[in-house]
């Protein structure tokens, strides 16, 4: 399948090894925007950011990679799923495209290994963009629990789509079975099951920071979260913000786990104004 048979499918490239699928566009000037999606079922980095690459590729040059185990990006033989799996892929695809430093946003599982590599190699980052990211520990909840316990089928895929979002018009029937299509793409739902299989607390605390190394984070963050998030409490982006130096805060009311997608006009101004400070 191609590009023009599934906008899903975008550029490949190697990175740390691994065939990386990958979206770019915008313009070469400045610093380069990394957008890291989210980890639900079927989740793309095209689903999860089509309605920002457009809008905040018009100042920048925007790039968005199928991190390792999702999309149409490589699933190698073997391979463990976890943080330093996927920081190593994250700098491997910044060094594959010759991008030195970058900003960054990070959704939910993205924002966890934003936060990472803002850690880990804070020389790589400019500005963090953090929304409805773990990250720091909470308490496992329903809706993260069912999302990560997905087995696939149209029904199972309707009610995780209704957990995201707070307006249940934005999921449909036929976007439910697209979704659900792309989750049983060959090899997906055994890597997929393999990442967070239960008891799934556990999981939540991998993917979380040192409260220490956070606070020692000098870059400007902006922290976004929706009030009505059952799948990652607003709580985490309340902590992160008080351990975030350089931190500013913005919760949007009426919005589930999808602020990107809900709110997306509101995003896109908030993400651009932030990162042309």
């Amino acid at each position: 399948m191609s590009s023009a048979q599934n906008p899903e499918i975008g550029l490949h490239i190697q990175a740390a090894g691994i065939d990386t699928n990958y979206h770019d566009q915008g313009h070469d000037t400045g610093t380069p925007l990394l957008l890291l999606h989210g980890s639900g079922p079927g989740v793309t980095a095209w689903a999860n950011w089509r309605l920002n690459i457009p809008v905040l590729a018009s100042g920048r040059r925007v790039v968005a990679p199928d991190m390792v185990g999702f999309g149409y990006t490589e699933r190698p033989e073997g391979i463990e799923y976890n943080l330093d799996t996927w920081v190593g892929h994250a700098i491997g695809f910044l060094d594959a495209l010759d991008i030195p430093q970058a900003d960054i946003v990070g959704n939910s599982y993205g924002g966890a290994l934003a936060l990472a590599l803002a850690i880990r190699h804070p020389e790589r980052v400019r500005r963090l963009v953090l929304m409805g990211a773990a990250g720091v520990p909470f308490t496992l909840t329903q809706g993260l629990d069912q999302v990560w316990g997905y087995t696939p089928s149209v029904s199972n895929m309707r009610t995780l789509m209704d957990t995201f979002a707070f307006n249940k018009d934005l999921v449909s029937d036929e976007l439910a079975e697209l979704r659900y299509r792309a989750s049983v793409r060959p090899g997906y739902q055994e890597s997929f099951a393999k990442m967070f299989p239960a008891p799934r607390q556990r999981w939540v605390d991998a993917l979380a920071s040192r409260d220490d190394d956070i606070r020692a984070i000098d870059k400007e963050a902006l922290i976004i979260h929706g009030r009505e998030d059952i799948i990652v409490p607003p709580e985490t982006s309340e902590k992160l913000f008080s351990l975030l130096p350089r931190a500013q805060l913005h919760l949007f009311g009426q919005c589930g786990h999808w602020t990107q997608i809900e709110h997306a006009a509101r995003f896109n101004l908030l993400v651009t104004h932030f990162l042309d400070e």
